[in-house]
């Protein structure tokens, strides 16, 4: 495996949570590794054999490291322990991408460079769907992404449930150690509404999501009953907190108001 970046990079990288993958995840870090070094995957307790390929993988290659967990927590709580990880290393900021190549490699520079550029902020994937999506899960995410812009008085998350984004380490590190939610699916519209409240500005950028059939490799953990009523609850958190920080962020859509107006 040889990567078009042969020097690593000390203060942003990629994080690719997986758990039940299938093969799918070795062409998924493969793709990852040829756009970015270094690239860490976090097997969350996977029980299909793809911990110990990826193992061999890491083996032969210097950029990728692989972290397996013994037994699975959820997505969020498998970021997290790559989160704290990353930091103990130096880095700033990481990179997640869904193992079961949904989300698009051949984008991962454009992301970084664009976090490299902005840095206090988070880069935002926003999905350009093609035929293979769900029409049920596209308009659901429409729901999500109207309550989360409500949430932060539109600041500007142009999708809540994208799952490929840059994050700043140390905010997401302290948004998820205060409390004890976004360990599973709710992790990804929960952080970037909380990332909004902590002052952490968002930057929207296109990238295609593909939903790929069984007989493609896809692999799919989503359960319609169980994380909708996951993400309902999170909304109904999430507005609590809403009422509780108006005040803050009404000032601050004020604020981006007049900044816009000068």
């Amino acid at each position: 495996m040889h990567s078009k970046r042969t020097l690593p990079s000390t203060t942003h990288l990629v994080l690719i949570p997986s758990y039940n993958s299938g093969a799918k995840v070795y062409e998924t870090v493969a793709q990852a590794r040829v756009h970015w070094n270094p690239v860490w995957v976090v097997v969350d307790g996977s029980t299909d054999g793809t911990a110990a390929v990826l193992q061999d993988m890491a083996a032969r290659d210097a950029g990728l490291r692989v972290i397996v967990l013994p037994k699975n927590q959820g997505k969020g709580a498998a970021v997290l322990y790559g989160l704290d990880q990353a930091a103990q290393q130096g880095y700033t900021h990481v990179l997640c991408m869904d193992s079961d190549g949904q989300h698009p490699a051949n984008l991962i520079e454009a992301f970084m460079h664009c976090s490299q550029a902005t840095p206090a902020a988070m880069v935002l994937g926003v999905p350009v769907f093609d035929a293979s999506a769900p029409a049920l899960r596209v308009w659901g995410r429409k729901i999500s992404n109207w309550w989360a812009n409500l949430e932060t008085l539109w600041a500007g998350i142009g999708d809540s449930l994208y799952g490929f984004r840059v994050y700043p380490v140390d905010p997401l590190r302290s948004v998820m150690r205060g409390q004890r939610w976004m360990r599973r699916f709710d992790f990804d519209p929960e952080a970037a509404v909380r990332l909004c409240w902590r002052g952490v500005p968002p930057i929207n950028l296109p990238a295609p999501v593909k939903y790929l059939q069984a007989h493609e490799g896809g692999v799919s953990h989503f359960n319609y009953r169980r994380d909708n009523l996951l993400l309902t609850w999170m909304h109904i958190r999430l507005m609590v907190g809403f009422v509780l920080r108006l005040p803050m962020l009404l000032m601050r859509a004020l604020g981006r108001r007049s900044s816009l107006g000068k």
